[in-house]
């Protein structure tokens, strides 16, 4: 079976509507991840059927639960969930920011290639970075907890609509009971991503007004 008939398979398994020109960009994209990460070691996931699942599904499967029109992936690394997402909702804006130059190199060749004309790649530290204008959502994945996404990132967002879009794998009880005063858990959404073993959670996190507190 080939990489185009095995995401098509995985999507037709979802509720996700996704075009065929879409599954083609989705197939460039993990062609040009698997080629570059032989020299620039981008992602432990070696196999293009299991990046399918564990990086384009798995991305994917967040935009059912996204609210908003601009987002930043912090931490994006090879640009995940922030390229699949990208290709999935052309209506809306990305920043991929990360601190590697390496990453950024491999991001801005694959923005170049799949013609994206809405993801803009940033190298940087996510403390040093402002952005022109408050984000609706900040994505990641790379925070090893909650605690330490929301106290680098919330300068990103405003208290007004901005959210904090974090993804996990289990519920994590622990690390939600330790959250600032100031954050709250809106929302918290278990996602199904097909061929993937193991449980995926979105956890929708926002900043309080001070007099909410």
């Amino acid at each position: 079976m080939t990489l185009t008939q095995e995401l098509t398979t995985l999507i037709s398994k979802t509720q996700l509507v996704v075009s065929h020109q879409q599954i083609d960009l989705l197939i460039q994209y993990v062609e040009l991840l698997n080629k570059w990460n032989k020299t620039y070691n981008l992602t432990s996931v070696r196999d293009p059927s299991d990046m399918l699942i564990k990086h384009i599904m798995d991305s994917l499967m967040v935009g059912e639960v996204l609210i908003g029109k601009n987002f930043i992936d912090v931490g994006t690394g090879a640009g995940l969930p922030g390229i699949p997402l990208a290709i999935l909702y052309p209506e809306r804006s990305f920043v991929l920011l990360d601190s590697l130059g390496k990453r950024i190199t491999f991001l801005r060749q694959a923005i170049f290639q799949l013609k994206l004309t809405n993801v803009t790649p940033v190298k940087a530290r996510v403390e040093d970075y402002q952005g022109e204008q408050p984000f609706d959502g900040v994505l990641s994945r790379a925070f090893s907890s909650l605690n330490d996404m929301v106290s680098w990132c919330q300068h990103l967002i405003t208290t007004e609509q901005g959210l904090f879009f974090a993804l996990k794998g289990q519920y994590p009880q622990d690390e939600i009971s330790q959250l600032p005063e100031n954050i709250t858990l809106v929302d918290s959404h278990k996602i199904t991503v097909p061929g993937l073993v193991g449980e995926r959670h979105v956890l929708v996190l926002k900043k309080l007004h001070e007099q909410q507190k």
